[in-house]
């Protein structure tokens, strides 16, 4: 872990340590992803897809709405899924229109290889944290999603960036 003294370092010192330590975060994660997407053999949107369904199973609709893909797309993309074992659809019990997507316990069981140990280290690295600095960093991240949430689609709808 990084030890840190802000009492030797001002504000905008250590704004820019915190801002490029967060473009790290970001690349390695996605670098991480991308090596686990390539030992999977999966694409992108396959990966979010899977990602979407650590949560639970989710409607088809559900689906294109988080990825910004097509109904057809998502269609097409589930069928792929399904083909390679990564996930079950079956027809909602309440609405039968509707589609329900689940990962399966392949699906499950690879999630666990592959992001098992880093979930387990790094809840192990937030409980070095105090209740007001979990509190801090949960306020940050919320904040921070939220930003990369709202900049995504102001730039599907085809503004430009701040």
């Amino acid at each position: 872990m990084i030890e840190i003294n802000p009492s030797t370092r001002n504000r905008d010192e250590l704004l820019t340590a915190l801002l490029g330590a967060i473009m790290r975060w970001q690349d390695e994660t996605q670098s991480f992803d991308e090596a686990v997407r390539e030992e999977m053999g999966i694409n992108s949107a396959e990966g979010r897809c899977l990602s979407l369904l650590y949560h639970g199973p989710q409607s088809a609709g559900a689906i294109a709405r988080v990825s910004g893909l097509t109904p057809a797309a998502v269609t097409a993309l589930i069928d792929r899924l399904e083909a390679r074992g990564f996930l079950t659809r079956t027809r909602s019990t309440e609405d039968r229109r509707k589609v329900v997507v689940e990962a399966t316990e392949k699906t499950r069981s690879l999630s666990e290889r592959y992001y098992g140990g880093i979930a387990r280290e790094g809840e192990k690295m937030l409980r070095t944290f105090s209740d007001a600095e979990l509190g801090t960093i949960l306020e940050f991240m919320t904040a921070a999603a939220d930003l990369q949430h709202n900049e995504l689609r102001k730039l599907k709808e085809g503004e430009q960036p701040d």
